[in-house]
C-alpha cells in the first residue's frame, strides 16, 4: 500500500507539467487560495470519530500536531490517537520527506477511500496542507459544533505551494490600541489564508505601542493621547489642551510582544514590526522632545497630522543613539529577518530651518535635505546590517539615493517597486489603488466612515504583483504582495475584520495561486462556502461584494437608455425597481439588460438566504439631450479618478455625496473644460453641472464656472457665469449646483468650465500643493 502510494504521488507530480488544470477540479474542492493541482476522484472517504494519526516526531512539528488538533476538535466528536511510530494502519498521515517541484512551503495531500496523507518538505508545508484540509471539512468545525459521523469527504489529490514568499498583512495599532487577543485573532485571519508575514505597524504620530525599557517615557507618555473619539471625524480633532488629560491609548509590553510572536511563529507567520523614522513620530517626540529639530513641546495628537513636520533631528547625534537603543531592544524581542523602519511621508522644512541638520549636510558633503534622509537611513541600515537583520521601508526611502542592501515596500503606485527591482533591490509591492483596505469596498452610502478610495474585492483580485514593465530577470526581485490596514475610521476589532475580509481574501488567491488559476468566476463560486466558515469560526467580514451596481449606457439606435445591473457575487439574484419604490422578494428579476426611455429613479438589491438585503442601491437615471453624446477634454482627467471615462459627464448619473462613488470625476492641477458635442443642432432652454468640494481632501469648489454654446466648436458665446470666494471659513462638504435656465437657443456643442484653483492656498493644511475639481454630469435640456 505504502509503494502504491509512493508511485501515484510520482506521477502526480508530473500532471501540472504536462497538462491544464481543470478548473471544475478547483471549483468542486472549494479551496481559497485555489491549489496549484486538483484531480478529483469518484471515491469516498469516511471520517470516523476514532482517529489514528502518524505524525514526525521532531519537536518543531508540534505547531502542527496543535493545528490538526484544533481541526478535528474534541467537542467535534474526535477522538484522536497519536503514533510517531508507523503510518500502518493510521487514519491520517503527517510526513516529512523530500518532494521535489513543492518548494519549501509546498505540501500534497492526498484522500483516498482509506485514509488521508499530508506530506511536504517542511513543518510549513505541512500546516498549509491542513489549512486545505480544514476547508474540504465541515463547517460545524469551525464552532465546534457534534458531527455526524462518519463524515464523507470526495477522494482527491492536491499538489499544491505558493507563488510568492512575501504574502502579507499589515495592521496598524497606533491609530486606535488592539489588544493582545484581538491582534492573535487577526494573525489567525492571516494564517486561515495561507499569508506569511505579518507587518505589524507599531509607531505613528498617535501613539507609540511597544515597550522599551530604557525609554519609559515612549509608553509612559507617547501611548496616550486625550480621547476625542465621540467628537470630531479624524481630519478634523483639535491638539490636547493644556488642562486636558491623556487618557486613550495601550501600549503592549515586551513580555506581550513575545506572546504575540510566539503565537505568530506556530501559525507559520513571521511579524515584521514597523518602527517609524524620521517622520511619523510626534508620541515619541512628546516623550523626549530633545529628538527634534525645535524641543517642542509636543502632545500626543488625537487624530490627522498634515503636512508631518515635527521629525526626528538629523543632525544630532543623540537622535541616532536614541534609534539604535531602541532598535537593540526590537531587535532583542523580534526573530524577523527585516526591520520595517517607515521612511514615508517627512517633510522637511524643520530640517531646513535647523543649524543641527545643515551643520550635518555641510560636513557629510550632502547635496540637499532629500539627501540628508538617505543618509539617515542609511545609517539605520549599517546598524541594522550588523545585527544581521535587513531595512525594510515605504517607498519614500528611494529619495535622495537607496541604501545599499534596503527592501523598498512600494505604496505610492507600482513605480517604486519597479524602481528597485531594475536597480537590483527587492521589493513588495503594496500599491494604494489595489491594497490599501482601509479605502471603501463598495458603495460609500452602505458603507461605515472610511479614509476615502474604492477599492472592491474585484479590484484586489485583478492584481498581478509582477509589473509589465520589468524583464524576468529583475521580477525575481519581487517578493510578493501585501495588504495594508490603517486604522483612522477603524475604532473597533469587529470594524478592522470587516475592512480587511474579504479582501485578504481575494489577495491570498493572488499572492499564492498560479496566475493561470486566476478566475474570478472561480473565486466568486468557492467563497460562498468560505463566508460560510468565517460565520461559523465567529469573524468578521463585508458584504460590500453583494451590493448592486447600476450601469445605464445610451443606445443610440434604440434611442433609449440600456440598463444593466451587476454585483461580485456568482450568480446573484437581483430584484430592481424603476419607479423609485424599494425592491422587495416578489420586485422584477433581473436577467438581462432592459431599456428605459423616460427619467427613471432604479433601485435594486440582491436576495440572500430567502431574504432581500438592506444594502440596495438608488440610482436617478437623468433623459437628456446630452446622454452619450462625444465629449472632448482641454486637460485630462486624472486616471484615479475617471468615474466612466469620456461618459462620465454624460452617461445620465449624478455623483453621490462622496467623491470616491466613481461617479465624480476629478482634475487635478487641471481646469475642467469639456465640449459636448450634440452631433445636430438643437433647441436648448437648460444646462446644468455641479461641483463637489471636500477641502480637507484637497478637492475645492471651482474659483468660477463658465457655460458657453456655439453652433460651429468654434465660436463660443457664454451664457452664464459663476465665480466663487474660497477661504478659511469655506464649507468643507458642499455640492454645487451651477445653472443656465433661460430663453431657448439653437446649438450643438456645449462647453462647460470649471476653474481650479491650481494650488492649495496658504490657509490650507496643504498649502502649494495641486488642487482638484470634481465634477458629475452635464444636464442639457
Amino acid at each position: 500500500m505504502i509503494k502504491i502510494f509512493a508511485i501515484t504521488f510520482i506521477v502526480l507530480a508530473l500532471i501540472p507539467k504536462s497538462c491544464e488544470q481543470d478548473m471544475k477540479d478547483i471549483d468542486i474542492a472549494g479551496i481559497i487560495p485555489a491549489p496549484k493541482f486538483v484531480k478529483v476522484n469518484a471515491d469516498t472517504f469516511f471520517l470516523k470519530t476514532d482517529l489514528t494519526i502518524f505524525t514526525p516526531s521532531s519537536k518543531s512539528n508540534k505547531p502542527v500536531v496543535h493545528a490538526l488538533e484544533k481541526v478535528l476538535n474534541q467537542t467535534n466528536g474526535f477522538t484522536l490517537t497519536w503514533t510517531t511510530s508507523t503510518d500502518v494502519g493510521a487514519d491520517i498521515i503527517l510526513k516529512l520527506e523530500t518532494k521535489e517541484d513543492i518548494g519549501e512551503e509546498g505540501y500534497i495531500l492526498s484522500i483516498n477511500s482509506n485514509r488521508i496523507e499530508i506530506s511536504a518538505n517542511s513543518s510549513n508545508g505541512l500546516f498549509y496542507g491542513i489549512q486545505s484540509l480544514r476547508q474540504l471539512l465541515p463547517i460545524e468545525i469551525e464552532n465546534s459544533s457534534q458531527l455526524e459521523f462518519p463524515v464523507p469527504l470526495r477522494t482527491m489529490e492536491i499538489i499544491d505551494q505558493p507563488r510568492f514568499g512575501w504574502r502579507g498583512m499589515h495592521l496598524d495599532v497606533s491609530r486606535h490600541f488592539r489588544s493582545k487577543e484581538e491582534v492573535m485573532r487577526y494573525i489567525d485571519l492571516i494564517a486561515m489564508h495561507k499569508m506569511n508575514i505579518f507587518h505589524w505597524h507599531l509607531i505613528d504620530d498617535q501613539g507609540w505601542r511597544i515597550e522599551i525599557k530604557k525609554f519609559p517615557k515612549l509608553t509612559e507618555v507617547g501611548a496616550w493621547r486625550v480621547d476625542r473619539e465621540d467628537e470630531l471625524e479624524w481630519r478634523y480633532r483639535k491638539l490636547q489642551q493644556p488642562d486636558e488629560k491623556a487618557t486613550y491609548g495601550g501600549f503592549y509590553s515586551q513580555e506581550d510582544i513575545r506572546e504575540v510572536v510566539k503565537y505568530a511563529k506556530d501559525r507559520y507567520i513571521t511579524v515584521i514590526p514597523e518602527i517609524e523614522m524620521p517622520a511619523h513620530v510626534t508620541c515619541a517626540l512628546a516623550a523626549y522632545p530633545e529628538l527634534s529639530c525645535t524641543g517642542g513641546p509636543f502632545t500626543v495628537p488625537p487624530g490627522s497630522v498634515w503636512p508631518i513636520t515635527d521629525i526626528y533631528c538629523a543632525g544630532k547625534e543623540e537622535v541616532f543613539e536614541f534609534l539604535e537603543d531602541v532598535l537593540l531592544e526590537v531587535m532583542e524581542l523580534f526573530p524577523s529577518e527585516f526591520i520595517h523602519i517607515g521612511g514615508d511621508e517627512a517633510f522637511k522644512q524643520e530640517w531646513e530651518r535647523c543649524d543641527d541638520c545643515q551643520v550635518r549636510i555641510k560636513n557629510e558633503g550632502l547635496k540637499d535635505e532629500a539627501e540628508l534622509q538617505s543618509y539617515f537611513l542609511q545609517r539605520i541600515e549599517k546598524y541594522l546590517n550588523a545585527n544581521n537583520r535587513k531595512l525594510i521601508g515605504w517607498d519614500e526611502i528611494l529619495e535622495g539615493g537607496l541604501s545599499p542592501n534596503a527592501t523598498v515596500m512600494s505604496w505610492r503606485g507600482e513605480e517604486g517597486g519597479i524602481e528597485a527591482a531594475k536597480a537590483g533591490h527587492d521589493a513588495v509591492m503594496s500599491p494604494v489603488s489595489h491594497c490599501y483596505f482601509d479605502y471603501y469596498q463598495a458603495n460609500p452610502a452602505n458603507e461605515p466612515l472610511a479614509i476615502g478610495g474604492y477599492t472592491t474585492l474585484k479590484k484586489v483580485y485583478s492584481y498581478e504583483p509582477i509589473p509589465d514593465e520589468l524583464n524576468s530577470s529583475e521580477a525575481k526581485h519581487i517578493l510578493g504582495a501585501q495588504g495594508n490596514l490603517w486604522t483612522e475610521y477603524m475604532h473597533t476589532y469587529d470594524h478592522v475584520e470587516y475592512m480587511a475580509v474579504p479582501r485578504m481574501t481575494a489577495l491570498a488567491e493572488v499572492v499564492w495561486s498560479p496566475q493561470s488559476h486566476r478566475n474570478w468566476g472561480s473565486f466568486t463560486r468557492r467563497i460562498q462556502s468560505f463566508f460560510d466558515r468565517l460565520d461559523g469560526a465567529g469573524h468578521n467580514y463585508s458584504l460590500g461584494s453583494y451590493d448592486v451596481v447600476i450601469k445605464p449606457r445610451f443606445d443610440k439606435k434604440l434611442g433609449k437608455v440600456i440598463v444593466r445591473l451587476e454585483s461580485e457575487q456568482f450568480s446573484p439574484n437581483i430584484k430592481y425597481t424603476i419607479d423609485g419604490s424599494p425592491p422587495t422578494t416578489v420586485s422584477n428579476t433581473y436577467t438581462k439588460p432592459f431599456a428605459i426611455d423616460s427619467s427613471s429613479f432604479v433601485r435594486a438589491g440582491q436576495v440572500i438566504n430567502k431574504g432581500l438585503t438592506d444594502r440596495t442601491t438608488d440610482e436617478h437615471i437623468i433623459i437628456h439631450k446630452g446622454l452619450g453624446k462625444p465629449v472632448s477634454y482641454t486637460f485630462p482627467y486624472h486616471k484615479k479618478y475617471s468615474a466612466d471615462g469620456n461618459y462620465s459627464l454624460i452617461n445620465g448619473i449624478k455623483g453621490s455625496d462622496y467623491f470616491n462613488d466613481e461617479k465624480w470625476q476629478g482634475f487635478q492641477g487641471f481646469n475642467m473644460e469639456a465640449i459636448v458635442d450634440l452631433e445636430n443642432e438643437m433647441e436648448i432652454s437648460k444646462i446644468s453641472v455641479r461641483f463637489l468640494s471636500r477641502i480637507s481632501s484637497w478637492i475645492f469648489q471651482p474659483i468660477s464656472v463658465t457655460i458657453s454654446v456655439s453652433i460651429d466648436g468654434k465660436e463660443f458665446i457664454t451664457i452664464k457665469e459663476y465665480e466663487n470666494t474660497l477661504s478659511e471659513d469655506t464649507e468643507n462638504d458642499k455640492i454645487s449646483s451651477y445653472t443656465y435656465d433661460g430663453e431657448s437657443m439653437s446649438a450643438r456643442y456645449i462647453k462647460v468650465i470649471g476653474e481650479n484653483i491650481e494650488k492649495c492656498p496658504d490657509w490650507h493644511k496643504g498649502s502649494g500643493n495641486k488642487a482638484w475639481v470634481f465634477a458629475d454630469e452635464i444636464v442639457i435640456e
